[in-house]
């Protein structure tokens, strides 16, 4: 798993301290001697999967950099109820004023780890791999697809520049600009203008080369034939029911590419654990959830004052 980068993630931490009056703390300041000194500990409440831990440590030294704070867990590491994650010594009032922000990256961020994990762990031993989407906190896309990875899950593109993903709107528009002159019986897959949008969307997308990596989205086995046709990197099956995913992978595999490699097959759309591990039986390689960024509950931690 590639690692955070301290230089892009400071930004958001100073963000969050700002958003916390971190440094205005009228409760310590009431209550918290100016020179006391403290160790304490930060520990899991409940078992899960670790992420975010040097975003702890970062943001404990971005309010008072003398603060020594040692991590005891690595990143992706299985905890237990009442696991130490890290120890933290130096100024009372730092620590106290850096802990709830440290605690929300840290929960935030290991619930999304928790919950990849668990839909990882449906589908070992198929062929399908576990993806994100871009159903994410805005500003926080790069921690929250970071908790992906250390969950075992793999990311989808980060942004729209990234890769093309032709999604069902983008084929709406692309009918408006199909006349009835363009459309010939033999060329249209899944009939009408739908047939010829699919292709002048995958066509254009290959010849602008705007990027490396094209998928196109299909909503039924007929536009599917279409889509096939184009031979586009990927096939986006969304909300496709058990029996057509099978038929789908079927009409993939029977397809003969003398050039190209047959496309990869991706799902998404009311995948659940439950069904999860049968998706990943029909042989499709890709399963993306967007619950994992959007929906995932966060995982309980709590700050132990120890002396």
């Amino acid at each position: 798993m590639s690692p955070l980068s301290n230089t892009a993630v400071r930004p958001l931490i100073r963000l969050a301290l700002r958003e916390d009056r971190a440094s205005a703390d009228a409760t310590s300041r009431a209550v918290v001697p100016v020179n006391l000194r403290i160790r304490a500990r930060i520990i899991a409440k409940a078992p899960g999967i670790l992420a975010g831990g040097p975003i702890v440590l970062w943001t404990f030294q971005a309010i008072d950099s003398s603060l020594r704070c040692r991590l005891l867990q690595p990143e992706g590491a299985r905890l237990v109820r009442g696991a130490t994650i890290l120890t933290i010594e130096g100024r009372a009032r730092s620590i106290m004023a850096a802990e709830r922000t440290a605690l929300n990256f840290l929960m935030h961020l290991s619930g999304i780890a928790t919950l990849t994990a668990a839909y990882a762990a449906r589908v070992r031993g198929t062929r399908a791999k576990i993806f994100d989407t871009r159903k994410t906190l805005p500003g926080l896309r790069v921690l929250e697809k970071y908790a992906v990875r250390a969950g075992g899950g793999q990311n989808h593109r980060k942004d729209l520049a990234q890769a093309i993903l032709i999604k069902t709107n983008h084929v709406k528009c692309g009918m408006r600009n199909t006349s009835a002159k363009q459309i010939g019986g033999s060329a249209m897959m899944c009939g009408g203008e739908c047939g010829m949008a699919i292709r002048n969307a995958v066509a254009n997308a290959k010849r602008l080369k705007l990027g490396t990596f094209v998928e196109i989205e299909v909503t039924n086995l007929n536009e599917f034939k279409a889509a096939l046709a184009t031979k586009p990197d990927a096939i986006l099956l969304d909300n496709w029911r058990l029996t057509d995913i099978r038929k789908a992978v079927a009409l993939r595999n029977g397809t003969r590419y003398t050039v190209h490699g047959s496309p990869l097959l991706e799902v998404s759309g009311g995948v659940t654990l439950k069904n999860v591990r049968a998706i990943a039986r029909t042989g499709v390689k890709r399963i993306s959830i967007g619950r994992l960024t959007h929906s995932a509950p966060a995982l309980d931690f709590s700050l132990k004052v120890l002396r």
